[in-house]
């Protein structure tokens, strides 16, 4: 395996910054969700494609077909994931919708162990998802509306755990352009048939959400989770998973300053402890690698 071009942990750390703004650009966005959704993908495909035909056409043609089955299953996971995920922000707010969509590393280290042989030290990433729980545990107490999506974003974190499982083995024989396009393409079309089968309307929608469509594309989808998959090439699977924790935190604070949403004690106090354990979790797994 050659040597990344960059620390592969720092630039896991980068893609969480990037991918913070996903929840800000989502609730910006006015069309619903499914919307929203495919055209996050559709935006990130037409971005992405001219690159990937230029540098990996050789190597789309050479794909093998359990590659491309597998790479379009995570692409339907991602799909659903993004379905799930993005109609729990119009049920919960964006601090426990964030919380519970990355409780993902509970399955993601598991799967990690069973299918990768993958072994980690757990202290940090246990105080980090205790963190976690603690930044979204004020909205656990409020019933309705706010259960379902708590639910919906729940099932967000199963689906994407799956994504990126899958993306740990296949990075191993695939460039992350070749992959991604396949993915971020199955993950499109899937949106698209969903949103047929809804009849929801593709157009017409305002100057400023097709903003929000571009940005959601450029930003927490090519600079978060095209990062994301290119570390899986060089860190455990865990690695990138417990790192997302730290998704809620800057989301939460993005939510305070754009949309006045301010954080209770508990969700502070939790933020704090997420950053805490992302420390030691990195320090500790960089440590089992060297």
């Amino acid at each position: 395996m050659s040597q990344p071009i960059i620390n592969p942990y720092l630039a896991v750390l980068l893609g969480v910054l990037a991918a913070a703004f996903s929840s800000i650009f989502t609730k910006a966005a006015e069309a619903p969700p499914l919307i929203i959704a495919f055209y996050r993908m559709a935006f990130t495909v037409l971005l992405l494609a001219p690159v990937t035909l230029v540098t990996g056409r050789r190597e789309l043609r050479a794909v093998t077909l359990r590659d491309v089955l597998l790479a379009c299953g995570a692409g339907i996971m991602l799909s659903l994931h993004f379905a799930t995920w993005v109609t729990s922000l119009n049920y919960t707010s964006i601090a426990s919708s964030t919380v519970l969509v990355t409780m993902q590393p509970l399955f993601v280290i598991a799967g990690g162990y069973l299918f990768y042989k993958e072994r980690i030290n757990l202290l940090g990433a246990a105080i980090a998802l205790f963190g976690s729980v603690l930044v979204g545990i004020s909205d656990f107490q409020v019933g309705g509306q706010a259960l379902w999506g708590d639910f919906l974003a729940f099932l967000g974190a199963i689906f994407v755990a799956g994504y990126m499982l899958v993306g740990r083995g296949i990075r191993e024989r695939l460039s992350l352009l070749p992959y991604i396009i396949m993915v971020y393409g199955s993950s499109m079309i899937t949106l698209f048939l969903a949103a047929v089968i809804y009849q929801l309307p593709l157009v017409p929608y305002s100057p400023g959400t097709w903003l929000m469509f571009l940005l959601l594309a450029a930003v927490p989808t090519i600079m978060g989770h095209t990062v994301f998959n290119w570390a899986l090439r060089y860190v455990k699977a865990a690695v990138v998973s417990v790192s997302i924790l730290g998704e809620s935190v800057g989301a939460t604070i993005l939510a305070y300053f754009i949309f006045h949403q301010v954080p209770t004690l508990l969700q502070v106090t939790g933020g704090l402890i997420i950053i805490t354990g992302l420390v030691i979790f990195i320090k500790s797994t960089a440590r089992l690698d060297s």
